[in-house]
């Protein structure tokens, strides 16, 4: 006899999700939220229209670990971008290997048949901005979670 999935079952399991649409992309930004990463694990892979990203994500999926009750944890992710046309950036050196980054949150600006633009913003006024034909992301965790190097949640003051 099948069983349905429990959400049980995805703990502590690595993340693997794509986004071809808004509210896919809405998932992963906020999984990506507060995630960090030096400007030079960015990188612009022209010839094949792909946009890649190492970073050190909090996991905010863990329903201890966002509230604080377990010790925080980030795991490394890759975040893979297909379909990139053009990379812009604003208050980014990505060939500065000490400049530590911090994502707020991705976000998508329509253009015309599907076409747009995502915006990744960071910390501190910068922003990256990638021309896309279409949504089209991979989220895909490749280590094992870790003790937050600081051992707390992120915050963000109003």
């Amino acid at each position: 006899m099948v069983q349905d999935a429990r959400f049980e079952d995805g703990d502590e399991k690595p993340l693997r999700l794509m986004a071809a649409d808004r509210d896919d992309l809405a998932v992963i930004s906020a999984l990506v939220q507060d995630a960090v990463f030096p400007a030079a694990q960015m990188r612009w892979l022209a010839r094949e229209r792909r946009f890649v990203l190492l970073l050190n994500r909090f996991r905010w999926e863990d329903p201890l670990n966002a509230r604080g009750a377990r010790k925080p944890e980030r795991v490394q992710s890759l975040l893979v971008i297909e379909d990139v046309l053009k990379v812009q950036s604003q208050g980014v050196a990505p060939s500065d290997d000490d400049m530590v980054l911090s994502l707020l949150t991705i976000e998508f600006e329509p253009g015309e048949d599907g076409s747009g633009a995502l915006v990744l913003t960071l910390a501190g006024d910068g922003a990256v901005r990638l021309e896309v034909e279409s949504i089209n992301l991979l989220l895909k965790d490749v280590t094992r979670p870790y003790l937050a190097p600081s051992h707390k949640v992120p915050s963000h003051p109003f």
